[in-house]
């Protein structure tokens, strides 16, 4: 499988996993965190709704299905897995709490990531007049998948109202470093680990 470009946020994932744990990745694209995770010992499943990278994940040896994630997750049964991870997709989903709340039904903990908008070269894009792209929100406002754009902030409160645990956060800088102070506003990129309240 090729990595073009490691995903600072898939070494974290990984990190918070052990093996013989279960993950399903939803929206998986070619299957790279799961290769990834698969070498390490921990058994996993993806969700694709784009054919041609279904296609290309089961050239890569992964187990995934096609389906469209906004149809959630009937099929899977209450915690049959460890992990579901939800990595760079949450903005681009429009039932947000619905695949939110279905995530920890169906694993007992849920990893999601996304692009902060609140970092601070989005808040100067828009200063200037512009919508961001960077390397975290890589597309023009005319191409971009993303239909939602909130923070840092925005998230913790709609885990919060949604009685949802975060029980860890780690929030990343355009090159992968970790950001410790102002992450909402020098972080570009946030990864929760959640679980239920």
């Amino acid at each position: 499988m090729s990595h073009p470009l490691k995903r600072p946020d898939f070494d974290l994932i990984a990190g918070w996993m052990k093996p013989g744990e279960t993950v399903l990745d939803l929206g998986c694209g070619e299957g790279e965190l799961l290769a990834m995770l698969a070498e390490r010992g921990i058994r996993g499943w993806g969700i694709e709704r784009d054919p041609g990278l279904v296609l290309a994940a089961v050239e890569n040896g992964i187990n995934v299905i096609q389906s469209d994630l906004e149809a959630g997750l009937a099929g899977f049964e209450d915690d049959a897995f460890d992990h579901v991870v939800l990595s760079r997709t949450l903005q681009t989903m429009r039932h947000t709490q619905q695949i939110l709340a279905e995530m920890l039904r169906v694993g007992r903990e849920a990893v999601v990531s996304f692009p902060n908008f609140a970092y601070w070269k989005n808040r100067l894009a828009v200063l200037e007049g512009r919508m961001p792209v960077s390397e975290d929100l890589p597309y023009q406002w005319y191409d971009t998948p993303n239909l939602r754009f909130f923070t840092l902030l925005d998230f913790e409160s709609l885990c919060a109202e949604m009685g949802l645990v975060i029980r860890e956060r780690q929030v990343l800088d355009e090159k992968g470093a970790s950001v410790a102070e102002e992450p909402n506003f020098l972080g570009s990129l946030a990864v929760y680990r959640l679980g239920r309240g």
